[in-house]
């Protein structure tokens, strides 16, 4: 029978070790913590020895860095002292009300179009619950899971890294943006291959620039690049072009005042998952669970309307 070895540290000096990583400075994290910045070295260095490995690098006045073996741990420790306190929570029997921080991301593309009504319907079902929230590329994204920042985030699912599992929520299918005036606005449908010869505005992201390309048996003719969504309409509006977009405005009028039509793809071209991501083999917490929860709840009503 194997035994478990003592660990002589504390929530407190793992919470010490925690906000000095993140600030990247026992001074700041004195500030933070309202701490004197000798209680919170002293602590780290007890976490050190007990573990037996070095955690941060100590800079002569540049501040702290984080060893390999400080990466891994940073991100255990977050999560343990997430699980810590919603340990807490229970035992003070709010279980059912849920307090507390949950951190969550979500792809800068899904932002505008989702945010704001899952933030609203999860704060209306758990009030308690104070959510931040990180936005980015799908790979920011990933980062900002795997390193511990965000709980869960809501991300399309292009070529995820192997460490995350994914809930399924909505597809996001192509479709063809054109001006008003473009001859084939007014078309049920249109064939990639009715557009081969036009200029494209590109929505170029990382991955999602490879997803619209992938929808073409020959290269696009791009003739501008953005990172913007309402830029691409734009472009549109003004009839520089036509657009591959997913996600759709609920009005066809553009920042600058001018309008763009949508077309569904005639072709049978492959939509994109919307999906929320977390860490593989990772426990999650009851905010994350409730908020995963919210998720699909809001989903499946939007599907129905």
């Amino acid at each position: 029978m194997g035994c478990v070895a003592d660990v002589n540290f504390t929530l407190v000096q793992l919470r010490y070790f925690v906000t000095a990583a993140e600030l990247g400075s026992m001074t700041a994290a004195s500030r933070e913590l309202m701490v004197a910045q000798s209680a919170i070295s002293a602590a780290i260095a007890q976490v050190e020895r007990e573990l037996g490995v070095q955690l941060l690098i100590r800079h002569h006045a540049r501040g702290l860095s984080l060893t390999r073996s400080g990466e891994r741990f940073l991100v255990e420790a977050r999560e343990f002292l997430s699980h810590a306190a919603a340990l807490a929570a229970s035992a003070r029997g709010l279980a059912g009300s849920l307090t507390g921080e949950l951190a969550i991301g979500c792809v800068t593309t899904l932002a505008p179009f989702y945010l704001s009504r899952l933030l609203r319907e999860f704060s209306a079902r758990h009030p308690g619950v104070r959510v931040t929230v990180a936005e980015g590329e799908v790979s920011a994204m990933e980062s900002a899971l795997l390193d511990g920042r965000c709980e869960v985030a809501l991300v399309y699912a292009i070529d995820l890294a192997l460490d995350l599992d994914v809930q399924p929520l909505t597809q996001a299918r192509p479709y063809v943006l054109l001006a008003p005036g473009h001859p084939l606005a007014g078309a049920e449908a249109v064939s990639l291959a009715d557009l081969a010869a036009e200029p494209m505005i590109l929505l170029d992201l990382p991955r999602s620039r490879d997803y619209f390309r992938a929808l073409y048996t020959a290269e696009p003719r791009v003739r501008f690049r953005t990172s913007s969504y309402e830029t691409a309409r734009s472009l549109v509006a003004g009839g520089h072009g036509y657009s591959i977009l997913n996600q759709r405005a609920l009005t066809d009028q553009t920042y600058e005042g001018g309008h763009v039509v949508s077309v569904p793809i005639s072709d049978d071209v492959p939509p994109l998952d919307v999906v929320l991501a977390s860490v593989r083999g990772v426990r999650p917490t009851a905010r994350a669970s409730a908020f995963t929860e919210t998720c699909q709840a809001f989903f499946t009503a939007l599907a129905d309307t």
